[in-house]
This record gives C-alpha cells, structure tokens and sequence, in this order.
C-alpha cells in the first residue's frame, strides 16, 4: 500500500524542552493511524507539524505525497484538520458554515451549496442545517466541524482529540462517520486520551512519551506484547474467599493476585482452555458459590500503562 503520511526524525525543541526528540511514522493509505501518549508527550506538536501549522527544527514529512517543508500550500490543499475544540461560527446556521468554507475553497456559490447539502446528510445535520449553531449540542458541532473539513475532499484527515468531552452516543455516532470516511479511502490520523477510541478506529497504533515513539503496531500486536488474557472468579462472599484460592492456587501459572474488597481472584492458568474447565469443576466441586467468571484480554488500558512504567491491572 502506499503510504499516505511518512515522518522521518522529526525534532522541535521550545526552549529548555524537547517537544519532539526524533519522531517516525508511517501510515498506509485508507487507514487510521491512532497517535497515544501522555499529556505533554508531543501529540499535539506531530500533529500542527504535520499539517504544516509548526515548522521542525529537523527531520522531515511527507503528507498525501508533498513535503510539509517544500510544499506546505500543495500539503494544505490534500489535507483536513480538527483541533480540540469545534471551530465552526456560532452566530452561523448550520449550512451556512459549511457554504462559507466551500465558497473560501473557491467551489463556487452553487457547488459549494450541493456540498453542503451532502455533507449535512450524511452527517445527520439536515434537520438541524437552517438552525443558528448556537442551538447546536456538543456533538452536532463536532459532526458539523467534521463535515466543514470534508468539504475539500482531503485524501489526509488529522483528528486532535476530535470526541473530547462528548457523551458516550454522541463519541460513537462520530466514530462510525469517521469508519466510513475511511471505508471511502481518507486517511487519518488520530490523536486521543480515549484508549476504547483507538481501539476501535486505529488499525496502527503509535505510542510517544517525551517526544519519542516507544512503541508502534496493531492494536492486538501491543497487547500480545504485554501479557495473555487470564481468568477473573468473584464469589458471592469474604467468607469463600480463602476456600477458592485453595481450589485454584494448583491451577495456575504463578501465585494469584487477590481483590478483598471486590472478592475477586485473577490467576493466568497454565492449561488454557481446558484449565477453564478444571477451575470451574473445582469451584463447583468445593461448594463455593461465584458472581462472575470471566476471561480477560489486556487492553489498550493495559499497553498504555505498561509502556510508561505503572502496574498494570492484570495479575
């Protein structure tokens, strides 16, 4: 596949702190690229590189086949880009805005009203099209910004943190707009505090700290990284407690870790599936009582607090 965005030690350094200290990345076309790091890691700044708003001090990038440095007008016309916070004009209807950005991009008046018409129906703003946006809620501006990005048909769309603050309905609906724009074949590259987010959307996930990229793959291939899944028992009280870590303690690779207050035991077993069964037998066969029993998979939760050194919430 080609590749769609390519970075090559990318450095920008804001007095005394390097913002970024050598990023690469590359991302194929028609996917999404989900970009996870920790405040002040370098998101942000990879990103504003990227879309030629900050100049490096080294390195190099190529977005939609033209250098961000060489390039930058070329770079602007293949691109889309959301910031953290919906910048559409309130005192605007909703096509308004998106007739506004059509006529800018020099559509012309009758093009960029057939945009605008399209673009509010895919996003489920048509209803809503001829109100003020001051009416608008939270998430209808964010599907309005999207929209107002979409007008140009970029081939790259950067995405910062584009569901912040957004209501669980209202995260997924732009979710599945943002599935189908790649479905279409836009690139994206997202950054995002949400962990469920990426895993969702990125089909690539690339995690900085301090400006630098220390990890980088599909979303299952970090997970693999860290652990494999492991078996979760709640019994129904204290008093079993010590009863079923007698029964499973044989069962499992190492010592299990122990949830008083949940009355939870979390153990890795060593036969797998067929170390499912036996744990369950046992739990039967010695009387104790359970409220759940569940097998685990490490999440992206998990990959992000064991790249940057904190315990993980598996046993």
């Amino acid at each position: 596949m080609k590749t769609a965005i390519l970075a090559e030690g990318l450095k920008k350094r804001y007095r005394e702190t390097d913002a970024l200290a050598g990023v690469d990345l590359a991302v194929s076309t028609g996917s999404v690229l989900g970009l996870l790091g920790p405040n002040g890691a370098g998101k942000t700044t990879t990103v504003r590189v990227l879309a030629t708003l900050l100049r490096p001090d080294a390195g190099r990038a190529e977005v939609a086949g033209a250098d961000v440095l060489t390039r930058p007008d070329e770079v602007r016309r293949r691109i889309g880009f959301t910031g953290q916070n919906a910048a559409v004009d309130a005192l605007l209807t909703g096509r308004e805005n998106l007739v506004l950005v059509g006529t800018l991009l020099h559509l012309g008046r009758s093009a960029a009203r057939a945009r605008a018409t399209a673009l509010l129906e895919e996003f489920g703003l048509t209803e809503a099209a001829d109100r003020p946006i001051g009416t608008y809620s939270g998430g209808m501006r964010r599907r309005l910004d999207l929209a107002a990005c979409l007008v140009g048909r970029p081939s790259v769309l950067f995405l910062d943190e584009p569901t912040a603050g957004l209501d669980p309905v209202s995260r997924m609906t732009l979710w599945q707009a943002v599935r189908r724009l790649v479905d279409d074949g836009v690139t994206v590259l997202l950054t995002t505090q949400y962990l469920e987010e990426a895993d969702y959307l990125a089909d690539q996930i690339v995690v900085i700290s301090a400006g630098q990229v220390i990890a980088d793959g599909t979303p299952d291939e970090l997970k693999r990284k860290i652990g494999q899944e492991w078996l979760e028992v709640s019994v129904l009280s204290p008093a079993s407690l010590a009863t079923a870590l007698a029964v499973l303690a044989p069962l499992a690779v190492a010592a299990p870790t122990v949830d008083e207050a949940k009355n939870k035991i979390a153990l890795r077993l060593r036969d797998g599936m067929e170390g499912v069964v036996s744990v369950a037998v046992s739990l039967r066969d010695a009387g104790v009582d359970i409220t759940d029993f569940a097998l685990r998979k490490p999440s992206l939760d998990d990959v992000f607090l064991a790249l940057l050194g904190h315990p993980t919430t598996q046993p």
